[in-house]
């Protein structure tokens, strides 16, 4: 079992006291509900209130309780779960039209996540799972998240960062790289053809949010012994609307 830092189990017994019906509670109910020494209370409704995690309400009695930034977090992984709702809710929409496999995904690092997945109605599908990780150069959605990055925060993920290679396809060089995200950036469609997946293809298009950012990508994948160039042009089409449809039920802009 891994080691739990005793400071923040106590900081997180303290908050979680306000799961039931009180609103606020003094430092002497805290202590003795948890059986803390007194010190360590003190010490612990400081750095909570100076974190914001907790309010100081003064009056008769000196109360706490919670704070502005446990709003802030809760709103947060609330637009995380709407977006992989959404997210799903697309991406099941597109693969119904086109009858391939869609996924969408999001940047961490110079890597992609897989947050949603619709499979493909066909017998010959791709194997792939929400949670997966890829490096982002070698995939279609990965190109179009990479190409969403000002200049100098892509230079800076890059530096010393060596692009390895899945197929004897990736790109495996910023040289080659830099070209590609800037078509992906005129086209405002993003392709790779066996780079991550000898096997394979995949269009995808960026998913833009209330600020124009590049906040994930949508890909539609295509298993390589259904490739055509007719069929290729009406996979960009599907996921650009696609991938725009989710940008509005974000709030997003074109």
């Amino acid at each position: 079992m891994p080691r739990l830092v005793p400071a923040v189990v106590r900081a997180a017994d303290i908050l979680e006291l306000f799961l039931g019906a009180e609103t606020a509670l003094s430092a002497a109910e805290i202590t003795a509900r948890l059986g803390l020494p007194r010190s360590t209370t003190h010490e612990l409704l400081t750095t909570l209130v100076a974190r914001r995690y907790l309010d100081r309400l003064t009056g008769e009695e000196t109360t706490y309780r919670l704070g502005p930034k446990l709003l802030e977090l809760g709103s947060r992984y609330q637009e995380r779960l709407e977006f992989a709702a959404e997210a799903d809710a697309v991406a099941r929409s597109v693969a119904a039209r086109c009858g391939e496999t869609v996924h969408v995904a999001v940047l961490d690092g110079l890597d992609v996540v897989y947050i949603s997945k619709a499979d493909s109605t066909h017998s010959v599908r791709l194997i792939s799972e929400v949670g997966r990780r890829l490096p982002a150069h070698c995939t279609a959605v990965g190109k179009a998240l990479l190409a969403g990055l000002p200049t100098e925060e892509l230079a800076e993920r890059l530096h010393g960062h060596r692009l390895t290679a899945l197929t004897g396809r990736s790109i495996t060089s910023r040289a080659a790289l830099l070209p590609e995200l800037d078509r992906v950036r005129a086209d405002g469609v993003a392709h790779e053809r066996g780079e991550s997946n000898p096997d394979a293809g995949c269009v995808a298009a960026p998913v833009p949010d209330a600020r124009g950012r590049w906040v994930a990508a949508m890909s539609i994948s295509i298993p390589t012994s259904r490739h055509s160039e007719a069929a290729w042009r009406d996979w960009e089409r599907l996921v650009r609307e696609g991938a725009a449809e989710l940008s509005a039920r974000l709030g997003g802009r074109p």
